[in-house]
């Protein structure tokens, strides 16, 4: 920045601490986006100020001039600027210096601000110092805009990588939070697959009751700022919670966890379906401001992304293991279908076994010898006439009349009847 000083060529007749000076200083800075002010004597008292300059201090109530910069702005205190005040006056020497971080206010309406700035020692026509000149730049925006696109660049790198759904969210949120100029409390509610319910998906600096007591709330028309969002696929903006009709049912509990105003950004997925809501809260109400519009659109995007790169990879997962379950089934059955195979094939080995054995032993005893009495009586004997010929695997064979036919078939195993006069099983099958 280029310095700006009150020496003027011999012969102007105008010493450069004179109101002229100031006059047509403050005529050049008067509406503009620099900061001027200009200080006069040791104790630097405020003699002329552009508005920049009151606007970036405070506003109404400290525009006054006649009164020293330490009293007027008593945060600067212990901050430097006051020290570097005093050398610039006491040497001669100005002084620049380049985004040099100043808290301005106190207690809650304190906030971070960044200033390009230079102190132009004012001299009078015997080159003594007489006060300072103030001329800068807030790069507060700058800086922001800095933190704010390396912290987004990340939170792609994330998504990129495929980083866990929750640690994604729950980073925008604090990064949201650090980069925003004011307070603010971010959360990201998730939508169930028919977008009829919204969950609990990122909320790190909310109170875990009040995470836990909207986790499921249905989407609907005055269902407070979030449910009312993805009800309608628009921002809802409620700049005071206190009164608007859409917190009736969790006023009490908005008051509870200190939340004034609540901004919500419904997150919708490219073919315009509905992912979740992006919420912005405040502890006062508030107004936003397009630029808190312009980060909501920007993170709700990035959200967007997040969560259709999550649903994709579930979606791709589940399919795999689908995959994986159905080549399972097919290999269990494909096992079972060769063991079905080779137990048919070993009962027809033993079956075509049995028959050979069958007919073995039935032509072995074909020319056994047709008794005249039942052979089947055991010691006590049997009278009755030999009617049937039963035989077994094992080549044995014997006559006996029916009843005893019948107790053999039912305690004696593998044995068959063997009546020549049937033909064998051949004449029975073709019978």
């Amino acid at each position: 920045m280029t310095a700006v000083s009150d020496r003027q060529p011999a012969g102007t007749g105008q010493a450069t601490g004179g109101t002229a000076g100031n006059d047509d200083l403050r005529a050049l800075f008067g509406q503009s986006i620099a900061v001027f002010a200009s200080l006069a004597g040791p104790t630097h008292v405020v003699e002329t100020a552009n508005p920049a300059f009151f606007a970036t201090i405070g506003g109404e109530e400290r525009a006054r001039t006649g009164v020293a910069i330490a009293e007027l702005m008593p945060e600067l205190a212990g901050q430097g600027f006051l020290d570097l005040l005093d050398e610039v006056y006491r040497t001669g020497e100005p002084y620049t210096g380049r985004d040099a971080r100043v808290v301005l206010g106190t207690g809650p309406y304190a906030r971070e601000a960044f200033f390009d700035f230079t102190y132009e020692p004012r001299r009078d026509t015997n080159g003594n110092a007489t006060g300072i000149q103030v001329i800068g730049v807030e790069t507060t925006q700058i800086k922001h805009a800095q933190r704010l696109m390396a912290e987004h660049r990340a939170l792609l790198e994330q998504i990129a990588r495929q980083a866990a759904l929750t640690d994604v969210l729950d980073g925008m949120a604090r990064c949201i939070e650090n980069v925003a100029p004011d307070e603010v409390l971010v959360s990201v509610l998730l939508a169930d697959a028919d977008g009829r319910h919204l969950h609990h998906g990122a909320a790190p600096s909310l109170p875990d009751f009040y995470n836990q007591a909207i986790d499921g709330i249905a989407t609907g028309e005055g269902v407070g700022s979030c449910g009312t969002a993805a009800h309608r696929r628009e921002p809802v903006i409620v700049t005071d919670i206190a009164t608007d009709p859409f917190w009736d049912d969790f006023r009490g509990l908005a008051e509870r966890a200190g939340l004034a105003a609540c901004w919500s950004t419904p997150i919708l997925a490219r073919d315009g379906s509905l992912l979740g809501t992006f919420a912005m809260y405040h502890r006062s109400p508030r107004v936003p401001q397009e630029t808190d519009l312009a980060l909501a659109r920007v993170f709700a995007g990035t959200a967007a992304l997040a969560i259709e790169r999550h649903h994709i990879e579930q979606a791709r997962l589940a399919a795999e293991a689908r995959a994986e379950a159905a080549l399972e089934e097919l290999a269990q059955a494909v096992r079972a279908e060769r063991q079905l195979r080779a137990e048919a094939e070993q009962r027809a080995a033993a079956s075509a076994e049995l028959a050979a054995q069958m007919q073995a032993a039935a032509a072995a005893q074909a020319t056994t010898p047709h008794p005249e009495h039942c052979q089947l009586g055991g010691s006590a004997g049997c009278t009755a006439p030999a009617e049937i010929k039963i035989a077994d695997s094992w080549g044995d064979s014997a006559w006996g009349c029916n009843v005893h036919i019948e107790e053999a078939l039912f305690h004696v195993r593998s044995v068959f009847i063997a009546n020549e006069e049937l033909g064998g099983l051949a004449a029975y099958v073709n019978r």
